[in-house]
Order: structure tokens, then C-alpha cells, then sequence
């Protein structure tokens, strides 16, 4: 009924084929927990509205039905959560609760949890609610949330004004008024999310003799989530373990406390039992993280010559209903400003960035954030400077380059950037891709009305962050990580690592590392991650830090117990530790010959130590932590390029092929590094031609099922093409640099770029990603009609 406060149950029906199509959590359900209850939702179908009362008679009565339980129930068992950053104190977001208490903020907001024998009967039960709504007015886009007068997306606001930065360096006006080309343009960037593979799955069992809560968890940080679950639910932090152990894709979206999975842990507290939840998919697109909703404009000064004077950018971007906790949800905006012009040379620069609550979905953490929308920006607008200068664009971007090698010097929006390689990776990408001959191409085609464009797209990807970032803001996330090394009585390598893994191999790099070190068969390490109980303290997977400071804390702990290996081998068989090595599981002296096996050495050590003739014998378990100290971060650089064909008739964009060189530093496994660039670019095509969060002007999510929202298909992905320049980075031993995102940062401007290149002849350019058919059209139609 309407907004008087009639009787609304769940608008979505239960439909049996729709839970075995959509799927459910992957190891999760595997697990067999005895006496599991399953967990269902009822969620807001209203993106902003009173809840007038909640008559749950009916459901409870459901057969199989164990419990249904409000926010009100929670309130004794779990406490509001708020976003804060130290260094933004502005930013204030409302206290968030587990399930809605009073007012729901964005359309999926889950309000009634309902717990079951099974999922079915849930659902079932969760159709039998009936709540009293009072909608209240909605505030769906950036622009509404910003006027003077807009309503707020929460009653707890005194306004939707969640972020209000600024950002100068140089005399920015100076620049553009001594300009001898100024260039500009508007972008809008619509919203994205995750798609993992694996949706987010929680099962959590509380013993309450015991007061101890165990979590398995479709997460990236474990120790994040065992101080979450033990502040919010009041439990002593080492009586909550938290289990991450294979986890099926991440991407960023699975570093949030996100309500609902709170909800199962009080819920699991509250009733004393084991209770699950998977998100199917319907439900996830309207309760993940979404990202990138941005509008921005920049402006580029250069003089006569081609040199970059300044550079204006101002972004503005969409929160949601709350900030994503605990690491808030204003890095998109952030980042989107510093990390502009990154990749040059520019002494004056100026950015602002404004964001605004919304009735909408929270935003937070998504591959890269703010990154891509940074290169975009910065790369078309290079484009449309070496176009306005008649200068070839990859020569253009050749002369303003940050120079190579240079350590510790500072972008223009103020981004540490230290042993760059620039310009190397510029000339072996042109070589690849045989740059002459596609323009030489291009030129051909054009004449035959065929029109190809050639996009390119220079990028700084930040990496390995350390503690500055979040232990400035006062957020309680780890930024180091630590490796447990140890022979066992077998003569087996037991590696627990704090890095945790959800499909980027990082398992495998850490193997390939401990066992090259040591010199063991890599069959006989063993890596243990994803677990509280189990791992050593560390911040998990995120920024692209698995390889580069697990990594790095994993090569330090196995010298050491390489070290120890030898002292006691040398001590037993008479001989000095350094004439002595390990090769192949065996230890063997200078003229090769094995003397002992690792098996032999950790028996001596671990059983008969009176018998080794050392007044100290030295551990066989290590434990080592990293995290960069003199650097907030270690960036990487690259650059990426794409061939297009475009329709101006059907406003079809075809991607013929796609090239991307990369410097990581030290390249450890160069099957891993080059899938992790391929999927990364994938994620970006989605982003440039796909991917899109389409809501009404009411803030009702339009197309919210795998059937409406389109994302890249095997189909859809061209031949990626991918070399690397290795420059190891001195700040750590091992000498890599992370590339997790790198292939992300970069792929939807090197296609932004190559678009507006193959519309040129026409007068036109896009403004707005994804590029569906209907925009290509529009500002190929609103070009001709600019026409004289």
C-alpha cells in the first residue's frame, strides 16, 4: 500500500530454480556445523522509509522456523557501529546497526532476520512479514544530494555532505593564463560492483560455555573482522576466531563489515547456535559495496611546445546511505584527485573533491579505488591536448614523463613515487604493439569509412601500503605481515602467513620464495592462511601487498631458518655452516655431495638435542613481520594500449586487441603476474563498455540480476597482450612491487582514450562510462549538430 503505512511484505517471491541457479558460498558449503540454522532476510524494498511496526506473528509459526529477530532484538547483543577518520573529522557518518532500527536508508537494507532449518523455510517465513512502512523523500544522484535543499539520506544528518576536500600546489592560475592550449572536459563515471565468483558467505558458531565465537568467513582480513566481531559484540578479543582459508574472489568488495554478516554473528551469540548465511545474487546487488559513481571535470594547461604547466581536476562522488566501516568510504574521492597526472612532470596542480550520502547502496572498496578514474581523467585530457597542439599523443605523453630512477620525489597531487621507469615502458609498449604501423593503419581505414582508434594510458599504481594510510586515520587495520616459518620432525616447511588468498596465487608465491631460499622441493611446504587461530597477526589481502610484503616477510624468515638449518647441520657433521648449502631437501657440502637430509637435521634438533655440540642451538620456528616504514606505499608504473573499432551507425565499440607493459619490480612468478594484469584489464573493459548500477529517480535499483547487468564474457575479451620492465624496489629485500590492480588502474582509460580517438574525424567524444550504444549515438548525433 502507499506511504500512509499499510502492510508491505517481501515484493520478491521464492522461486526454488532461483536458489540453485544463483549459488551459494563455495568451502562454506562444504563445511558440515551440526544443527545449523540458515538465515534469511526481509530487506527494505523502499530506499528511504519509516518502519511503523513489524508484525512477524505469522512467520514465526512457519514451519521449521527457529527464530525471527528485529533490530531491537540485536540492540542488547550487538553495538552501532560509525564510521571515523581521524584525519577528516568532517566526515560523519550515522551509527549503523545489524538490522535497520526504525529507518532504512537504501533499498535492500536488511530490517527482519529470520532463522530456519533450512534456507527454504526462511524464505518461506520471510514472505509471511509485514511491516508498516512511511516512505520518506529519496535522494538518488550526486547532483540532487547537493542541493542546498535536498532532503537528507538519513534522519541523523544535518546534511548529505560527507567529504569536502581541496588540494593545491604551484600557481595554478598562473599556468593557465600563460597557456598556449588549455583543454577540458566532463566524465561521468556510473556505479560498479564487485561480481565475485564466490558471493559473501558467513557461518558463525558461539559456545556459550565457553563465551567464544568462531567465524568462517568469504573475507579478506581476518584480524580486521576478529577485532570487529569482538568490539561490536563485547567478547575479549581472543575469544573470537575468524576462518579465511579459500576464499573465491574478493576484488576489495569483502574488506567491509558489512551489516547482515554482523547480524549472523549476533545472531549466533544471541541464540547460541550455529547460523549461516550465503548471499544469493539478487540479494548482493543490493547489499555489496558499490563503487565509482563519480562526476568530475579537468581542465589541462600546456604551453606551445607541449609541456604540462597545471592541471585542474574537481570530482564529486556518491557514498550511499553510510560509510563503509571501518576503512569509510571517501578513498574513491581521494584518490581520484592525488593520483591524477601521476604518471608526469607538472608543477601546479589543484583538485577538490566533494561526496555526498545518497539513499543508495553503501559505496566503499573496489579494484584500485579512485585509480582508475585518476588515468582516465589525466589521459584523455592529454589526448585532447596533443590533438589541439597536432602532436602524436604517445609523444606528447614521451616528453612529460616523471623521470626515471629519481627516489622519493612527489607527484603533483603530492603521491610519494620512487625508481620509476617510465619512459622504459613507453618504448617497449610502442615496440610490441608495433605502434607506426596501427597508426599508418588507421589512417587507411579512416579514408575507406572504417574508423579505428588507438587509445593509451600511462599509470602509477600504488602498492604495499604501509601503516601510514589507515594508522593515520586512527583505523584500526594492519598494514604488516608476518610469515611463522618452521621445519617439522619429517623434515617438512610449515609456512603460517598472515596474507590470505582468494584466487591471486599468492599461496603458490609464497611456496616458490620459502622454497628457492631454503633450497627444498616445493612439494614439502606447506602454507597455512586465513586464520586467526592459526597464522600470525597481519592485515590480509589488500592494495596489492601479498607477494610484496608477505612475500618479503616470507624470504626473511626462511634465510633465518636456513641459517639455523646449516648452524646445526655444520655443528653434527664437523664442518663450517658456510661450506655447507641446501639443495633439493638435502644438505650438501662444496663438492656436492648430500651429507644429511632436513628430515635428519629437525630429528637432531627437535629429539636429541644433548647430542649437538652447541652451547645454544638455534630455533627451527621463525617468525619474521614486514611492512614498509620509509615510504607510505611502493608504487609501480606501466602503461597500457588499445586498438577499437567503432560503429558510428550501431554505436558498437569492438576492442581489437590490447597491449599492457607493467614494471612490478621483481617479476616472482610470471604466470601469476600476467593473469593478474589480464583479469585486472577484464575488470576494466567491464567498467568502460559494461558494468553499470542503474537507478530510477526514486533510488530503486533498475537491474539488479545477472540477466540486466552486463559484465565482460570470454566473448568479449580480446587478445591481451603483456610484457614487463623490471625495476626492483630498494625498499625491500625481495624487490617486488605489487600488481594486483595494475591491469585495472590503467584498462578503461587506455579504451576512454582510443574511443574519442576513433570519433575524432567525426567532432565527437564520450563522456560518460560504460559507452553503451545509446550514448555513442547521442554524442555522435549532438556533434553533427554542432556543425556549421
Amino acid at each position: 500500500m502507499n506511504d500512509s503505512g499499510g502492510w508491505i511484505g517481501r515484493s520478491t517471491p521464492r522461486r526454488e530454480a532461483k536458489r540453485l541457479a544463483e549459488g551459494r558460498g563455495r568451502y562454506t558449503d562444504d563445511l558440515e556445523v551440526a544443527n545449523v540454522g540458515h538465515v534469511a532476510f526481509l530487506r527494505s524494498p523502499h530506499p528511504h522509509a519509516r518502519i511503523r511496526r513489524i508484525d512477524g506473528a505469522a512467520a514465526g509459526k512457519s514451519p521449521g522456523v527457529i527464530a525471527l529477530v528485529t533490530g531491537d532484538d540485536l540492540a542488547a547483543v550487538c553495538k552501532p557501529w560509525q564510521t571515523q577518520l581521524a584525519l577528516f573529522p568532517g566526515h560523519s557518518s550515522p551509527p549503523q546497526h545489524p538490522l535497520a532500527r526504525g529507518e532504512v536508508c537504501w533499498q535492500g537494507e536488511a530490517v527482519v532476520a529470520v532463522v530456519a532449518v533450512t534456507r527454504a523455510q526462511a524464505e518461506d517465513a520471510v514472505e509471511l512479514i509485514e511491516i508498516g512502512w512511511t516512505e520518506l523523500p529519496a535522494v538518488a544522484t550526486i547532483e540532487a544530494a547537493a542541493e542546498p535543499d535536498a532532503p537528507t539520506a538519513h534522519s541523523a544528518m544535518a546534511s548529505n555532505l560527507g567529504l569536502d576536500h581541496a588540494f593545491a600546489a604551484g600557481d595554478v592560475d598562473a599556468a593557465f593564463s600563460g597557456a598556449a592550449v588549455v583543454v577540458e572536459h566532463d566524465f561521468s563515471f556510473e556505479r560498479q560492483t564487485g561480481v565475485t565468483l564466490e558471493p559473501r558467505t558467513i557461518i558463525a558458531e558461539f559456545d556459550r560455555r565457553t563465551r567464544r565465537l568462531t567465524v568462517h568467513h568469504s573475507h579478506q582480513v581476518p584480524y580486521q573482522m576478529q577485532e570487529v566481531f569482538a568490539a561490536q559484540l563485547e567478547l575479549p578479543l581472543d575469544h573470537v576466531r575468524v576462518v579465511t582459508p579459500d576464499v573465491g574472489g574478493a576484488f576489495g568488495m569483502k574488506l567491509s563489515a558489512y551489516p547482515d554478516e554482523m547480524a549472523v554473528a549476533a545472531l549466533a551469540v544471541h541464540l547460541g547456535r550455529p547460523v549461516k548465511f550465503t548471499a544469493d545474487r539478487l540479494e548482493s546487488f543490493v547489499s555489496d559495496i558499490h563503487a565509482r559513481e563519480a562526476k568530475v571535470h579537468g581542465r589541462l594547461a600546456c604551453d606551445a611546445q607541449g609541456n604540462l604547466l597545471g592541471m585542474e581536476v574537481s570530482v564529486r562522488t556518491g557514498l550511499g546511505a553510510y560509510s563503509n566501516y571501518p576503512r569509510g568510504s571517501v578513498g574513491e574521492a581521494l584518490q581520484a584527485v592525488h593520483m591524477s597526472a601521476a604518471p608526469y612532470r607538472l608543477s601546479n596542480f589543484r583538485g577538490s573533491a566533494r561526496s555526498y550520502f545518497q539513499n543508495k547502496v553503501p559505496t566503499g572498496v573496489l579494484r584500485a579505488v579512485g585509480q582508475p578514474i585518476a588515468c582516465t581523467v589525466t589521459e584523455q585530457l592529454i589526448d585532447l591536448a596533443a590533438r589541439a597542439l597536432m602532436i602524436d599523443p604517445a609523444e606528447l605523453r614521451r616528453r612529460n614523463y616523471a623521470r626515471d630512477g629519481k627516489k622519493n620525489a612527489l607527484s603533483p597531487g603530492g603521491i610519494v613515487l620512487s625508481e620509476l621507469s617510465l619512459e622504459r615502458c613507453h618504448a617497449r609498449l610502442l615496440q610490441l604493439m608495433d605502434y607506426d604501423k596501427l597508426r599508418r593503419q588507421q589512417q587507411e581505414l579512416r579514408g575507406q569509412g572504417i574508423y579505428r582508434g588507438i587509445g593509451l594510458a600511462a599509470f602509477i599504481e600504488q602498492t604495499s601500503v604501509g601503516p601510514a594510510l589507515y594508522g593515520a586515520q586512527q583505523v584500526r587495520v594492519s598494514a604488516h605481515e608476518s610469515c611463522r616459518l618452521s621445519l617439522d620432525p619429517a623434515g617438512g616447511i610449515r609456512c603460517a602467513t598472515s596474507i590470505t588468498d582468494q584466487g591471486q596465487g599468492t599461496r603458490t608465491a609464497l611456496t616458490q620464495i620459502i622454497a628457492e631460499e631454503i633450497g627444498a622441493d616445493p612439494a614439502i611446504v606447506d602454507v597455512v592462511s586465513g586464520d586467526t587461530g592459526a597464522t600470525p597477526f597481519g592485515g590480509g589481502a589488500w592494495a596489492s601487498r601479498g607477494a610484496s610484503l608477505g612475500g618479503e616477510a616470507a624470504l626473511r624468515a626462511a634465510r633465518k631458518l636456513k641459517q639455523n638449518i646449516l648452524t646445526i647441520a655444520g655443528s653434527l657433521l664437523q664442518a663450517a655452516p658456510a661450506a655447507l648449502n641446501i639443495e633439493g631437501g638435502a644438505i650438501i657440502n662444496t663438492a656436492g655431495l648430500a651429507q644429511m637430509s632436513l628430515a635428519e637435521v629437525a630429528a637432531a634438533a627437535l629429539y636429541r638435542s644433548h647430542m649437538i655440540p652447541l652451547d645454544d642451538v638455534p630455533p627451527l620456528e621463525i617468525i619474521e613481520s614486514y611492512a614498509p616504514r620509509d615510504v607510505p606505499y611502493v608504487c609501480a608504473n606501466g602503461i597500457q594500449a588499445a586498438s577499437v573499432e567503432v560503429d558510428p551507425s550501431l554505436g558498437t565499440i569492438r576492442i581489437r586487441a590490447f597491449w599492457v607493459v607493467d614494471d612490478c619490480g621483481r617479476v616472482l612468478n610470471p604466470l601469476l603476474v600476467d593473469e593478474q594484469i589480464r583479469g585486472g584489464v577484464v575488470q576494466g573493459i567491464g567498467a568502460a563498455l559494461y558494468e553499470q548500477c542503474i537507478y530510477g529517480e526514486s533510488a530503486q535499483l533498475e537491474n539488479g540480476s545477472l540477466m540486466d547487468y552486463l559484465v565482460p564474457m570470454a566473448s568479449e575479451m580480446p587478445d591481451i597482450h603483456v610484457a614487463h620492465v623490471e625495476t626492483p624496489t630498494s625498499t625491500s629485500t625481495l624487490g617486488a612491487r605489487g600488481v594486483g590492480e595494475a591491469g585495472a588502474v590503467g584498462a578503461a582509460a587506455a579504451i576512454w582514450t582510443a574511443v574519442n580517438d576513433a570519433l575524432s574525424p567525426l567532432g565527437a567524444t564520450v563522456t560518460s562510462q560504460p559507452f553503451t550504444p545509446e550514448h555513442l549515438l547521442t554524442r555522435i548525433a549532438l556533434a553533427k549538430a554542432a556543425k556549421p
